[in-house]
């Protein structure tokens, strides 16, 4: 399994083999050994498994839990194919307000892991898009919240022109400038204590390398 840094830090995109044969094909998304040597505490606290199914041009984002008491997600494409983002909101983080694309399919399959306070959204490019989540924290509606996916100052890599299908809930939410003045952003070190309650944190990390830089939120 390859793993990618991606542009907003504690962000990886995994690589997953595939295994294909006059079956059909078989894959593991999820390695605890990957995991564990990537963000160097083990195991993955897993409270929550789900899964949405989406019809071509659907959005769904930009989606955030606030922290405390936060969650950490790792997601991937079962079936169909979607346009995942993943976008820094944690106030006091060296890449706040920078965002990073993986492409997420079955055909070529890979895994995203969104550490503590980061907000993530898609785009399903396909019918019936299968997005199957993996998240340390359960569903709390009153701690789900969610920023504009067309927010200008963002410029997320979804033309407002494509006219994506969004929920009530996505179609009114607030900007992330918005979202600051209230309050509402998850704070990185706080963030940071979070995620090392999961586990046994390595002294030294591993350095995936240096990711490409995005445009940062002004």
């Amino acid at each position: 399994m390859r793993v990618r840094e991606l542009a907003v830090e504690g962000s990886f995109e995994f690589s997953i083999p595939r295994f294909p044969d006059d079956r059909g094909f078989f894959i593991s998304p999820f390695l605890g050994s990957a995991f564990t040597e990537t963000c160097g505490w083990a195991p993955f606290p897993l409270a929550q498994s789900s899964f949405s199914m989406s019809r071509a041009g659907v959005a769904r984002g930009m989606h955030y839990t606030a922290t405390p008491p936060g969650n950490a997600k790792y997601v991937y494409c079962a079936h169909g194919k979607a346009l995942d983002i993943v976008l820094d909101i944690r106030v006091g983080s060296p890449t706040f307000g920078r965002w990073d694309t993986v492409v997420l399919d079955p055909a070529e399959p890979r895994a995203v892991y969104f550490p503590v306070g980061v907000a993530h959204g898609f785009v399903a490019q396909t019918d019936d898009t299968i997005m199957t989540y993996l998240m340390t924290g359960e569903y709390v509606q009153e701690n789900e919240l969610a920023l504009h996916l067309f927010d200008r100052e963002l410029g997320l890599p979804v033309p407002a022109e494509s006219a994506p299908l969004l929920s009530e809930r996505d179609r009114v939410a607030p900007t992330l400038a918005e979202a600051r003045s209230a309050n509402l952003l998850p704070h990185y070190e706080r963030c940071r204590e979070i995620e090392a309650a999961f586990g046994a944190r390595s002294p030294h990390p591993p350095t995936m390398g240096t990711p490409q830089s995005r445009r940062r939120a002004s």
